[in-house]
């Protein structure tokens, strides 16, 4: 039986090899399909037909971002690349393990055949069994003669197999082979749209050169407008700290009574041979004050850190990134970002990144904002046209909170700002959001 299983995984190996090595083509097919569609939805929102330094400057950033996104497209398929190149080589070895095997197969078979041709006559096959000193040596020469002629036939049978075989991962071979083909295509077509699209963002920073004083204005404008937002935040998540604090007091207090009216009660009981109840107080707070469910909210959160799903709900471009870095080929344009920007196309909205509860909404400069806690953590969604939700709200991952702002004067330019803290802290959202 075992060795039945053993000839029937060895006859099933090379389908199963062939079957993986084509998922596997399948799955670099699709991922480079999915990169390719979200590059294309993005090339959209790209046009930009102002000339004035605001306008440019916004127009820089998401042709930056699209430049970034198409040169980890080519990084992408030159990994493709990779895994193509080890299995062609892999497939190699397998078809010269294959035609060795397939040599050794023939080489036997012909030896039974020549074998064969000279004891070929049913008097020679007679002789042979008849010729036997005993019966059981009569029953065993009588199924040799049988047994080998079984051999025969299924060795005709496993040379056609392996043909087979071959062939087969030869075919295998060309589709690599083709696939590899197509990648080196792919890969020269976007770099030369890489090209045209880095030509594209120094015309832009030439023209902007030539504005220094209107680009330093825009850039001092931006500033004053993010330091008027983050000063707002800053203090709601204050005012939401304090409150988050004194729910876990109060939680506190209320275990403590507990914990109080528990003991009370076991002394005026008679004695038994039980341990009366702890009269040890309740642990005291956490630093940030967390009651026992924000403490479970806050562990799920950091469980699904770099899987959250992306703020907003249409194909999208991060423009702007976490934290403070020069414009490339702009003199003296330094950016502070406390969280990312991210442009999609108009009527895209905001959408909860994870379960949570609406800490605050607010206006600033006629434009909403939304603040939400998952325990120790709060999500930060800004320049929303209007919003779904209200103070106190329970949200649900992907639940929309609002509609992100489209400005009319800038091509209908769509752009939110999101932020993640930590208690007071500013956190890097892109490490957490599944890109």
């Amino acid at each position: 039986m075992k060795r039945l299983c053993s000839i029937l995984l060895f006859l099933c190996l090379p389908l199963l090899l062939l079957a993986q090595t084509n998922k596997r083509i399948k799955e670099l097919e699709l991922k480079r399909s999915d990169l390719q569609k979200q590059i294309a939805e993005t090339e959209a929102l790209l046009n930009t037909t102002n000339k004035d330094v605001g306008s440019q400057l916004n127009g820089l950033n998401a042709l930056t971002g699209q430049i970034e996104e198409r040169r980890r497209y080519i990084d992408n398929i030159s990994s493709d690349l990779q895994e193509v190149d080890s299995q062609l080589v892999f497939i190699d070895r397998q078809l010269d393990t294959l035609n060795i095997s397939l040599e050794e197969k023939k080489r036997r078979y012909e030896a039974s055949l020549r074998y064969l041709y000279k004891n070929h006559s049913i008097q020679e096959k007679l002789m042979f069994i008849f010729s036997a000193e005993s019966l059981s040596q009569t029953y065993n020469r009588l199924r040799y003669v049988r047994e080998y002629a079984t051999y025969q036939r299924l060795q005709g049978k496993e040379i056609i197999r392996k043909q087979e075989e071959i062939s087969k991962k030869q075919e295998e071979l060309q589709g690599v082979k083709d696939e590899k083909i197509r990648l080196l295509a792919a890969r020269e077509q976007e770099k030369r749209k890489l090209e045209i699209q880095e030509e594209k963002a120094q015309q832009v920073i030439k023209d902007l050169r030539s504005k220094q004083k209107g680009l330093q204005n825009e850039i001092s404008k931006k500033k004053r407008e993010a330091d008027q937002l983050n000063n707002q935040i800053d203090n709601l998540i204050a005012i939401e700290i304090e409150s988050a604090r004194k729910r876990a007091e109060e939680e506190a207090r209320k275990e403590a009574e507990a914990n109080k009216k528990a003991t009370a009660n076991s002394i005026s009981k008679p004695a038994t041979t039980s341990k009366p109840a702890s009269s040890t107080p309740a642990a005291k707070p956490e630093a940030y004050g967390m009651s026992k469910a924000d403490r479970e909210l806050s562990t799920n959160f950091v469980a699904n850190k770099g899987k959250l799903p992306m703020p907003i709900t249409t194909s999208y471009i991060i423009v702007s990134h976490y934290g403070q870095y020069n414009v490339a080929g702009l003199r003296n344009v330094t950016l502070d970002n406390k969280g990312i920007d991210i442009q999609g196309k108009p009527g895209a909205q905001a959408r909860a990144i994870f379960n949570g509860k609406v800490a605050a909404v607010f206006q600033l400069n006629g434009l909403f904002n939304v603040l939400v806690r998952h325990g120790s953590y709060i999500s930060v969604y800004c320049n929303l046209a209007k919003t779904n939700v209200k103070q106190g709200d329970d949200v649900t991952t992907k639940q929309v909170l609002g509609t992100v702002f489209s400005d009319a004067s800038d091509n209908n330019r769509t752009i939110l700002h999101f932020q993640l803290r930590m208690e007071k802290d500013k956190l890097n959202p892109e490490v957490w959001l599944n890109k």
